[in-house]
């Protein structure tokens, strides 16, 4: 028997329970061993639920009994969090989170110690929710060189921006129903503002190149400025706009980006709606490869962290999970990095173009019926700097998106 406690008793805490008492007969084959939930750790009481016999209220009770091999981490947040996984890997004990926010921060040190005590930090669930993007990189693609990882990393976004490009709604429409569906928090900020998936990108950055990426250094833009008009440039265009959290080498360089962008038809991610989640990748070796599923709830998360407790179960004197060194990568700087960019504009086309083809140089030119005093353009491939510089010296821009072209980026 292997015991395991469970640390928090939310949405996804809950989760892992049902997961492991509805399929305990194939879990407990798949890990060879029977996995025991002991304990629940929470400040709660839960009278009326079967959990209530196991709950703990002190993580003293974990920590000091011997029996306990496992701890699943689900409260979220860097503390008590992050002192709670420390002290339960320094007292031996192997753990799983799907805590972002903590991997993000403090992954290299607790990767670390876990590899200096034969256990193991595992995390599947902190990036892709029930996608197994983790598990690939530290298994599946060791051989290859991962040259991209381009993802739709959080699905409230990416609802929302489906709803606004397929129904012609506003933000503050799709935002309130996202809301009462319960795919966005009260407080929406850590997803409409890109946090949640600049998190998500700077783990996986710092997995493919073996060093810390610190989600502060990555150039973050969220969706708030997304517009109805946005969308119906989008479609005049032929293109989609997605949320997307990318990590590319440039060389000897990593670049690493949040941002709304515009994709063409034949993107892999294109046709990722509603709140599902895909990660592509591009590895030397490998080609391409596209990872997509239920990048969030209760039960695909929960499931998630359940196939890390059996990973860890089955190997509970050996390390297996590939580490980043604390040293802390520079990333290349975003005005280095090239591709073409939509740009709204004030005014009228036939007035304006040559102005702008002064500044910009040849353009193609945008318009949208409905959309009075206003056109868009689409400029070559430039690097970020040049587009700074040179749309600083243009009257009535109204607005930027980036646009992700493969063959133009470098």
């Amino acid at each position: 028997m292997v015991n395991i406690a469970v640390m928090g008793y939310g949405t996804v805490g809950s989760g892992v329970v049902e997961v492991i008492n509805t399929n305990s007969d194939i879990i407990n084959q798949r890990a060879a061993d029977e996995i025991n939930i002991k304990y629940v750790l929470d400040l709660r009481d839960f009278p009326g639920d079967p959990v209530q016999e196991k709950i703990v209220h002190d993580v003293d009770v974990i920590i000091q009994d011997p029996d306990v091999r496992i701890v699943v981490e689900v409260m979220g947040g860097i503390e008590p969090a992050y002192t709670f996984v420390k002290r339960c890997l320094e007292a031996g004990k192997s753990v799983v989170t799907s805590n972002k926010a903590l991997v993000a921060k403090h992954g290299a040190e607790l990767l670390s110690i876990a590899r200096d005590r034969e256990i193991n930090f595992l995390f599947e669930a902190s990036v892709g929710g029930g996608i197994p993007i983790i598990r690939a990189l530290n298994s599946c693609l060791t051989a290859d060189k991962i040259e991209e990882i381009t993802g739709i990393l959080n699905g409230t976004t990416n609802y929302m921006l489906s709803k606004m490009f397929y129904e012609g709604a506003d933000y503050a429409d799709v935002l309130k129903e996202a809301q009462d569906n319960g795919y966005a928090e009260r407080n929406p900020e850590a997803d409409v503002e890109g946090y949640d998936a600049c998190r998500k990108i700077a783990i996986l950055s710092s997995l493919i190149s073996g060093q810390q990426v610190d989600f502060e250094d990555i150039y973050t833009e969220g969706i708030t400025k997304i517009t109805k008009a946005d969308m119906l440039y989008a479609k005049k265009l032929g293109m989609t706009i997605k949320l997307i959290a990318s990590s590319k080498r440039h060389g000897d360089h990593l670049h690493a980006i949040v941002a709304p962008v515009l994709l063409n038809k034949e993107h892999p991610l294109y046709s990722v709606d509603d709140v599902f989640n895909a990660v592509f990748v591009h590895g030397n070796m490998l080609g391409d490869a596209m990872f997509y599923g239920s990048g969030a709830g209760k039960l695909p998360t929960a499931s998630a962290v359940v196939a890390d407790v059996v990973d860890e179960a089955k190997h509970l004197h050996r390390n297996i999970m590939t580490m980043w060194k604390n040293e802390k990568l520079t990333l290349m700087p975003i005005e280095d990095t090239r591709k073409q960019f939509f740009v709204r504009i004030s005014g009228s086309a036939e007035e304006r173009l040559e102005e702008v083809e002064k500044v910009f140089g040849p353009v193609r030119t945008i318009t949208v019926d409905g959309l009075k005093d206003e056109f868009g353009i689409v400029t070559e491939a430039m690097s970020e700097g040049d587009y700074i510089r040179k749309s600083s010296q243009i009257e009535g821009v109204l607005h930027m998106i980036r646009i992700e072209d493969q063959n133009v980026e470098g």
